[in-house]
């Protein structure tokens, strides 16, 4: 892995995509343990998380359903705090075993706004599975039932996450370069 330059940021190799694959393994067996019996509904949250839900439910050996949302926070290299819906799931809710898959949680504020707008659906379960977690940046006491690993406070793209819409399909995962 070399560094890349996306516009007019340059960024420099972080997580391999060995180290990716081996945790979207391990994810998807927590997953498969955990849901045995009970089919639940992925809701993909749109755009990045499309790569790692691909992956995720690959790997994946219990019936699921999938569903798709597509809200987004950030803008350039920030999350703008304002959530931005652009459409959401159409699957029933009420009674069933949701688990949101998220490429990244930093702040975790879209996901605190997806989580109450699914809870007033009324779900039996909701849980996260996510790629990546900023621990630092995190600003609620949740747990993440399915956390793959944890990062720091940094920008970072590739394997789904993007710079003002580059760099989502490369297969590793790079962080900006500091100057």
């Amino acid at each position: 892995m070399k560094e890349i330059t996306l516009l007019d940021l340059t960024f420099e190799p972080f997580i391999s995509s060995e180290e990716i694959e081996r945790t979207v393994i391990a994810l998807a067996a927590q997953i498969d343990n955990d849901y045995r019996g009970r089919n639940p509904i992925l809701l993909i949250v749109l755009n990045g998380a499309f790569i790692f839900a691909a992956d995720l439910v690959r790997k994946i050996n219990i019936p699921i359903r999938l569903d798709f949302i597509k809200i987004s926070s950030y803008k350039g290299t920030a999350s703008t705090g304002e959530m931005d819906e652009h459409f959401l799931w159409k699957s029933n809710l009420e009674g069933e075993h949701v688990v949101i898959v998220e490429d990244i949680v930093d702040t975790g504020h879209t996901l605190q706004y997806l989580k109450q707008k699914i809870g007033s659906q009324h779900p039996a379960s909701v849980e996260v599975a996510c790629l990546l977690k900023k621990p630092t940046a995190y600003q609620y006491h949740d747990i993440l039932k399915y956390e793959g690993m944890s990062i720091e406070d940094k920008f970072v793209v590739g394997y789904g996450l993007d710079y003002n819409g580059l760099g989502r399909d490369l297969d590793a995962i790079y962080r900006l370069k500091e100057s």
